[in-house]
């Protein structure tokens, strides 16, 4: 089991890049940042954008492996995100995770003024985004017109330090988006289905489980060859509400076949409220047998 931390972008550097270090040195396996231009209630206070702040990241770590959980078609277009990508895939010496998702339809989907869209046509246009984006990212040069997106002589030089290029980590709960993670995907991430306790959401990450191997099947894939990310938080209760609990849910997770966990660093309010005491709690004294799991 790899266990991972989310570091939300909304503190200034100072601040933020002391705890990036930190989760290395704890010896975290996986460190990701939120890819929003604002997040829920959140969007009210600072925050910051992912790429620059990956960047950042990977210039005072050496080993960790960082991610964007997840960046999405909202406000990104696949030939000038490609470049991003490239750019910090070879800034952080091939160690960048890529995950990517069909987008809500919160701030992200209108502070643009475009339309906010179905969820049919979000998971229309993010099956074409994330295609157009495998093929910059491998092929030396792309032209395409689709539905949504147009590239004309799109460049690919020098292309990703991990070859043929970044792995993807898609976000999918929907069997139409899980075909998306079949064709595209080194990795699969859930949040499991909204419950209203504790038991109901582990039977919805069950279920979730069992739906993407039928659809990779489906698909003429193994399921075996993913790796599969859960998003502890997204249950009603915090993962990080004391180190026990937090080893239950890592044990419940292996149990289920998911090869990676991630946790949020714990806020003093709102989302992901808890106290730091228990993270480092769980960091030095819990870590290395959770990773055995």
């Amino acid at each position: 089991m790899r266990i991972g931390v989310v570091i939300l972008p909304d503190r200034r550097w100072a601040q933020a890049g002391p705890r990036w270090r930190q989760v290395e040195e704890w010896g975290f396996d996986h460190a990701w940042t939120y890819d929003h231009l604002g997040w829920r209630d959140l969007v009210d206070g600072p925050w910051f954008d992912a790429v620059p702040t990956l960047t950042a990241a990977a210039t005072v770590t050496s080993r960790i492996r960082l991610g964007t959980l997840v960046a999405s078609p909202n406000f990104r277009h696949p030939v000038a995100f490609a470049r991003q990508v490239t750019a910090l895939d070879d800034i952080s010496a091939g160690r960048l995770l890529l995950g990517v998702g069909a987008g809500g339809i919160g701030f992200d989907a209108t502070v643009l003024g475009g339309e906010t869209l179905p969820a049919r046509a979000r998971v229309d246009r993010f099956t074409e985004f994330t295609g157009l984006l495998d093929r910059v990212l491998r092929e030396e040069r792309t032209t395409w017109r689709g539905e949504w997106y147009t590239a004309v002589d799109a460049r690919n030089d020098p292309g990703c330090v991990q070859r043929p290029r970044v792995p993807f980590v898609v976000a999918a709960n929907g069997p139409r988006a899980m075909r998306v993670v079949a064709r595209h995907g080194q990795g699969w991430v859930t949040t499991g289905s909204e419950a209203d306790d504790l038991a109901g959401w582990w039977r919805s990450v069950a279920e979730l489980g069992e739906r993407l191997n039928l659809v990779v099947e489906g698909e003429g894939r193994d399921p075996a060859t993913l790796d599969r990310y859960l998003l502890l938080d997204s249950a009603p209760v915090f993962s990080l509400s004391s180190a026990d609990f937090f080893a239950d849910q890592v044990g419940r997770a292996a149990a289920l076949g998911f090869t990676d966990v991630v946790t949020h660093w714990p806020r003093e309010s709102s989302w992901y409220a808890g106290d730091e005491a228990v993270l480092v709690d769980v960091a030095t004294r819990l870590l290395p047998q959770l990773r055995t799991a």
